[in-house]
């Protein structure tokens, strides 16, 4: 029996086991590192990336917008703090979270220089969606995180599966939408829209994080940069990494906060939306009705119900009643309009009348 289970266990092991296709540690490495370089060409891209995607905001375009994550070269840097924080290299951190920083700053100015000159101000639905930060835009940016952190780790070179996680991950659009907030000198929205970005950010360095982790990358043990990495050094890093990890942890628990009362009000919205959208289509019983109505009147067409707004002569007030109206295709005797009636009234006993629509052209 605990040969069986072992080998269950090994079976398991190896299905979900990372390190068969692994490239070398210096490989992976090398690759995040060029990624996260900023150059004059990667300096270009970025400008036209979001000019692209701001213009893709602008007038609603989807494939503007897909087209600008596509080229945008935002992924490295976040991917090379990933890696940073994995390996506790201080000194790449550092770098890569300036060159972030940059590149945000440059991409916050050439959105918000678009949206000045921008002879279309309106508020599209691309421009609201990016400013409504839920848990699911976490979810999404913590999956694309794992993927990139996946891709980079691999052998054959990750192009098409980084350029997937771009697009999913979204984090142009939040940064167009913050331009376009300041262009408009809305605090609110720009705010919003800086923490969806931030947002993206960290789950995204999350994501990748558990990744190399999960491969065992090498930490950075060489502290005084002699060439020689001793015992205490490795001592220290760890320390240095479990009290990193610990608090990394604790702040993006926190960072969570207000994404978490977002998506609380965008369900309760979407709830109560679907509620009243459920109570208004059949409140009077009105296919029941119909049904029934349909047996006692062979040429019954059609019946509605609703709530009609009339002035009261008397007290000189505003009222209202509740009307149902009967259309059918045939003239109508009496009884057969009592019994219809009837029916009705049962359904929706507060009926104040009940109209009868005789269309015997049909």
């Amino acid at each position: 029996m605990s040969s069986r289970s072992d080998r269950f266990v090994h079976l398991f092991k190896s299905f979900f086991s990372m390190h068969e296709g692994r490239a070398s540690y210096k490989v992976i490495r090398e690759r995040i590192v060029a990624g996260s370089r900023i150059d004059g060409i990667h300096i270009c891209l970025l400008v036209v990336a979001m000019l692209i995607a701001s213009i893709g905001l602008n007038v609603d375009s989807t494939e503007a917008i897909i087209g600008s994550m596509l080229i945008c070269p935002l992924m490295g840097s976040v991917l090379a703090i990933a890696y940073s924080v994995a390996t506790m290299d201080n000194h790449l951190l550092k770098k890569s979270f300036f060159g972030l920083v940059l590149q945000v700053g440059l991409c916050l100015a050439t959105s918000t220089l678009y949206f000045v000159i921008s002879p279309i101000s309106n508020t599209t639905s691309e421009l609201l969606t990016n400013t409504s930060p839920t848990v699911w835009d976490l979810l999404i940016a913590l999956a694309g995180g794992f993927a990139g952190g996946i891709g980079n780790s691999r052998k054959q070179e990750p192009s098409t599966l980084i350029a997937g996680v771009a697009v999913a991950t979204a984090l142009m659009p939040p940064l167009c939408a913050a331009g376009y907030a300041l262009s408009m000198r809305n605090l609110a929205d720009f705010l919003l829209a800086i923490y969806e970005f931030s947002l993206n950010v960290v789950f995204i360095a999350f994501g990748a994080e558990l990744v190399l982790l999960w491969i065992h990358v090498p930490a950075f043990a060489d502290l005084n940069n002699d060439g020689i990495v001793t015992k205490e050094e490795l001592e220290e890093v760890r320390r240095r990494s479990s009290k990193l990890r610990t608090r990394l942890v604790l702040g993006t628990l926190a960072f969570m906060i207000p994404c978490i009362l977002f998506s609380m009000r965008v369900v309760n919205q979407s709830t109560q939306q679907n509620g009243d959208l459920f109570e208004n289509k059949d409140r009077y019983d009105v296919a029941l009705t119909s049904r029934e109505l349909e047996v006692v009147c062979p040429g019954f067409l059609a019946y509605s119900v609703g709530v009609e707004d009339s002035y009261d002569t008397q007290e000189e007030t505003l009222a209202q009643r509740t009307v149902a109206t009967i259309t059918t295709g045939e003239t109508l005797g009496k009884t057969t309009r009592k019994t219809m009636e009837l029916l009705v009234r049962v359904h929706v006993p507060e009926v104040d009348e009940v109209n009868f629509v005789e269309d015997t052209d049909t």
